[in-house]
């Protein structure tokens, strides 16, 4: 796998679609973080870190609107290993009219856009949800 991002995001696409309650994902301190993000900002319910023989599961439990109707409508991959996206903090994306998040990984760590902007860092963008 040379690209982890992109695999916990086509994990839980793919989680959603399907309509699965819970989603795995093998652990790493970014995807943590992303996660801990979502989970923040309401996109998914809850997450657990287990520990395994090799670098751990992190199990997100994923949420639903009325109608099991999935709250995260679009979950995209902005920056890529080929084509990195980086924002200063003037720049950083609106994700639908403010509505969504985008993820950036700044050199405080991973922040939400509009954390980011209140520190006034600027970063690598990751991802956009909403």
């Amino acid at each position: 796998m040379t690209d982890p991002v992109s695999d916990l995001l086509t994990r839980i696409r793919n989680a959603l679609v399907a309509k699965h309650e819970t989603v795995e994902i093998p652990s790493s301190k970014m995807k943590l973080e992303m996660v801990r993000i979502l989970k923040e900002e309401g996109f998914v319910a809850n997450y657990t870190q287990a520990r395994d023989d090799k670098q751990g599961i992190i199990q997100v439990t994923l949420s639903y609107a009325s109608g099991k109707r999935p709250v995260i409508s679009s979950i995209t991959r902005v920056s890529r290993p080929g084509c990195r996206v980086y924002a200063r903090k003037s720049e950083i994306p609106a994700v639908l009219g403010g509505m969504g998040i985008c993820i950036l990984s700044t050199s405080q760590g991973l922040l939400t856009g509009k954390q980011a902007q209140e520190k006034g860092l600027g970063g690598e963008v990751l991802c956009a949800v909403s």
